[in-house]
């Protein structure tokens, strides 16, 4: 991945992992913090890495200067120049610019690596079209040593290029050496070898490419010099050329591969080389007769002929690969939400099921069990329509939403039972010895009421029909709460609760205020407990009793009646 797109996909894979955890991942709450906040430190300090990285990398490329390099669009080939390349360009030049190639200056091996880096970065899409090109002018070293030395700092430099390029980029050589004295004044002439097959090629402006053989048969026109002593000094160039640079790469040491280059070209011009350079230590060795050294000023002449012959592939630019990585983020997240979102509508499902599953286990004897999972599925189906009308969560989305299906079920389900019909209100009586009559207060009065509720009086005409004032007999209302309140609440509520029995009774039958007593015990005297909810409905209640008392409820005009009247009340059951 390439620096100057890497920052942006960090943030942008940093967003879409959040997006996945918070919005589709079936995680619970502590998790996906915990999860978020990883995230988030991991993309902060892969972020804070790749600034140091850039920075490191500007400082170590500061020499290059991207005005030297070619537009993304460039169409030719790329080359580095590499080795004994100062020749090659004007002095204070970084390029030199062609018609089917663009040559840049690297300054040595150290930064090849770095070069290939810096280019990767800001020009991918010519990617294909850089080779390496070991220039070599033997004219310019006096140690063999250090010459070998050299080759094989630029083959490991070669190798390094791998890590931005993703592969080992092309290499080739060109070698430039001055012809013999008495062609120092004609055109340079360049010796190619493109395959094994087509053997050596040379090449005059002239006359265009013909093979070694033909043009060592042809005579210059003025007569004056054969090819053939050019031809000798090819071979001695061939010798020296096999020895010093073709064996070197072509011999594996440790770590450095094998590197045969895929052309090579050698160009007879004239040279401005150092005293006792190699060159002239081979000639001598051959001849006997050192080499004139010649003095020139002119850059030495590319290998343009060379460039067509290079491989080439098709190169994809920054933005491409920009969008191939963001797509690759793209599809990783919508996989991974898809497979987020089939998980949640399972479990979705999951728990609908077994709401269904134990509905229809259950009978409804008794009732409490078959309504609570009845009330469940009520849930269920709530949400399910909310979600319907109101759009589902994300997390379910992505066309795998399973909650259309499950509504009609759980709609069905519900409306297939209902629980019995409680019975009917009624005032429940409870004969205490013979001479008390409990009414329910709930039946009476709404709850927290005292007033008497619309119907009630019927009832009470029904059940207390048997309740006559007799001289003798005094009328006790008392009324009574469960626990539920406090006593604050309790004891003036059963009070004003036994009034309102008592001033029906008295305006409903005529019966004088004197006849009766009405007293309110809150929830003091429970006839239950109330840890139930039907102990608690029995606690609340209004008590009517006739209890013996001398000189009570006396009616003008009536006789004094027996304490053992036994008829006063009506005892009926329920």
């Amino acid at each position: 991945m390439r620096d100057a797109y890497r920052s942006p996909l960090t943030a942008l894979g940093a967003v879409l992992a959040l997006w996945l955890i918070l919005g589709f991942w079936p995680l619970f709450t502590g998790s996906r913090v915990a999860l978020s906040l990883l995230v988030v430190l991991v993309s902060g300090v892969m972020l804070w890495r790749q600034r140091r990285a850039s920075q490191t990398r500007v400082t170590a490329v500061r020499d290059i200067v991207d005005e030297n390099l070619p537009p993304e669009d460039f169409q030719g080939a790329v080359i580095l120049v590499c080795s004994d390349n100062n020749p090659l360009f004007v002095p204070g030049s970084r390029h030199r610019k062609t018609r089917q190639g663009w040559y840049l200056w690297v300054k040595d091996a150290e930064q090849l690596p770095l070069f290939a880096q810096h280019l990767s970065l800001v020009r991918p899409a010519l990617l294909s079209q850089i080779s390496v090109m070991l220039a070599v002018v033997p004219e310019l070293h006096t140690s063999g040593e250090d010459f070998t030395q050299c080759m094989r700092g630029w083959q490991r430099a070669v190798v390094q290029c791998r890590a931005a390029f993703g592969t080992i980029p092309p290499l080739w050589t060109v070698t430039w050496i001055s012809p013999p004295v008495a062609c120092t004044d004609a055109e340079p002439v360049w010796f190619t070898t493109v395959s094994q097959r087509s053997g050596i090629q040379v090449y005059q402006s002239a006359q265009g490419n013909v093979s070694l053989a033909e043009w060592t048969r042809e005579t210059r026109s003025d007569g004056r010099l054969s090819r053939l002593s050019q031809g000798l000094w090819l071979d001695s160039l061939l010798a020296w050329q096999n020895s010093a640079v073709n064996d070197l790469l072509s011999v594996q040491r440790g770590e450095l591969p094998v590197m045969k280059p895929c052309v090579q070209g050698m160009c007879m011009v004239p040279v401005s080389g150092i005293a006792g350079n190699l060159w002239q230590q081979h000639i001598t060795s051959v001849t006997a007769l050192p080499p004139d050294a010649v003095v020139t000023t002119e850059p030495l002449p590319l290998p343009e002929l060379l460039l067509p012959a290079l491989p080439r592939r098709r190169g994809v630019s920054r933005r491409m690969v920009c969008w191939g990585y963001a797509g690759l983020l793209g599809g990783i997240f919508l996989a991974l939400a898809m497979l987020a979102s089939w998980m949640n509508n399972q479990r979705l499902i999951r728990n609908v099921g077994d709401h269904l599953a134990l509905y229809h286990q259950l009978t409804g004897k008794p009732v409490a069990p078959k309504l609570r999972a009845q009330q469940r599925l009520r849930a269920d189906g709530a949400l399910l329509d909310d979600w319907q009308r109101r759009g589902e969560p994300l997390r379910y989305r992505l066309g795998l939403y399973q909650g259309l299906r499950l509504g009609p079920i759980v709609e069905a389900a519900v409306s297939d039972w209902a629980p019995p019909p409680p019975p009917p209100p009624v005032i429940k009586k409870i004969i205490q010895g013979p001479k008390t009559i409990r009414l329910d207060s709930m039946s009476l009065f709404d709850s927290g009421k005292s007033a008497l509720k619309a119907g009630s009086t019927k009832m009470l005409v029904n059940y207390l029909v048997g309740v006559k004032a007799k001289p003798g007999w005094l009328i006790v209302v008392s009324g009574h709460t469960d626990n539920t309140g406090s006593q604050q609440i309790n004891q003036p509520l059963s009070l004003k609760r036994a009034e309102a029995v008592r001033n029906w009774m008295r305006d409903t039958g005529d019966v004088p205020e004197s006849c009766f007593a009405v007293q309110g015990y809150g929830d003091s005297r429970p006839a239950a407990p109330n840890d139930t909810p039907e102990g608690r409905a029995l606690n609340r209640r209004v008590e009517i009793s006739l209890v013996p008392q001398a000189d009570a409820c006396r009616i003008p005009g009536n006789t004094h009646a027996s304490s053992q009247d036994d008829d006063v009340l009506k005892n009926e059951t329920e």
